[in-house]
């Protein structure tokens, strides 16, 4: 066969594999069937923010004072906040250092798959998941704390540009710091560190208004602390407003902040991520 007819042969090969965003939803598929064949994972992703939100609620039940709320109400968007964190920034950054110890990431880009695909397939799971996650944690919280859902069509547009944002940056930063754990070993100490001292200081579990300002400031640079208020404001009445820091909402303030660590993030994935281990050169 002449060399003419060999690259023929290629590109017409090629042309016939599906595109990157085919592939991506084909792997965005397996990548879920995987994640529910492994029960232990299933049960802890989402039973961990549930349980939290039950122990925390039923521990703090009195009302807040001047806000119009009881502090069950208030642990209901915060635990939401910290759900969407944990199935993207926290699952994203230890399964990805998993699979770059175990050679997963170098055996798949050593196939003809477009490196979109894999990044498109984690997009899918970590959506999937979060979608699942929301649901289970607002259900619980109208269901057994007296969370009202919105009744204005803007509160519901604000769920959804917060939750995509949100979800978004943390699972940009979650493939960023994937690349940091040397082993699979250290990857889920690595990993879970940063999210359980960022929950303390971004109003998950400690009320905002008994927060130490420059906990609070340390806590503003990272999308946590926003992705609360945001929801703050979405599922709480305006009374609560006395609550934050600047005793408003600051819609404008969380999409910036949400819009700029999507872009940061994005460009931590370019510049860190790599396919293979520092040991395997």
């Amino acid at each position: 066969m002449t060399t003419t007819a060999v690259r023929a042969d290629a590109r017409e090969t090629a042309g016939s594999l599906p595109g990157a965003w085919t592939l991506g939803l084909r792997r965005g598929a397996l990548e879920i069937r995987q994640f529910f064949r492994q029960r232990e994972q299933v049960v802890f992703t989402f039973a961990f923010p549930v349980v939290f939100l039950f122990l925390f609620a039923s521990i703090f039940r009195d009302h807040v004072q001047g806000a119009g709320i009881t502090a069950s109400q208030l642990y209901v968007p915060a635990m939401t906040a910290s759900g969407i964190m944990s199935t993207s920034f926290q699952s994203l950054g230890i399964s990805i250092a998993v699979e770059r110890d175990e050679k997963v990431l170098r055996r798949l880009r050593g196939t003809p798959m477009p490196p979109a695909a894999y990044f498109l397939g984690k997009i899918w799971l970590v959506l999937f998941t979060g979608v699942l996650e929301t649901a289970i944690l607002l259900a619980v919280g109208t269901a057994c704390y007296g969370v009202h859902l919105p009744s204005d069509p803007s509160r519901w547009f604000d769920l959804v540009w917060i939750f995509v944002l949100g979800l978004t940056a943390c699972a940009l930063l979650g493939i960023a710091i994937g690349s940091v754990p040397r082993s699979a070993k250290s990857a889920s100490s690595v990993v879970v560190l940063p999210f359980l001292v960022l929950q303390f200081i971004s109003g998950v579990y400690i009320a905002v208004d008994t927060i130490p300002g420059w906990m609070l400031d340390i806590g503003a640079r990272f999308p946590l602390k926003w992705m609360c208020q945001g929801l703050r404001g979405v599922f709480l009445p305006d009374s609560a407003k006395v609550l934050e820091q600047a005793h408003a909402w600051e819609f404008g303030r969380i999409a910036m902040v949400l819009g700029a660590w999507c872009v940061g993030g994005l460009v931590l994935c370019l510049l860190t991520f790599r396919w293979k281990n520092r040991r395997d050169g």
